[in-house]
């Protein structure tokens, strides 16, 4: 049996602000959005219309917006 990964990613529906969304992960049932100043906790529920990213979706999103994909590394423990 394979372990959960510590850390699940998601990305928000586009909005005009952010035509490609926003990265979340999911730690600890702690959900965190990545902004300007690194990860902000936003609460425990998954924002309507997030969909689920594997590790490498989440890395090649942060590529495209030109995040440091160190920063999938540092999410906090709640």
């Amino acid at each position: 049996m394979t372990r959960p990964e510590p850390v699940r990613f998601l990305r928000t529906e586009a909005t005009m602000a952010f035509p490609e969304g926003r990265l979340l992960a999911l730690r600890e049932s702690r959900m965190h959005v990545l902004a300007a100043d690194g990860w902000t906790a936003i609460g425990a529920g998954r924002p309507h219309g997030a969909l689920w990213l594997s590790r490498e979706e989440a890395e090649d999103w942060c590529e495209r917006e030109g995040w440091d994909l160190h920063l999938l590394d540092h999410v906090p423990t709640p």
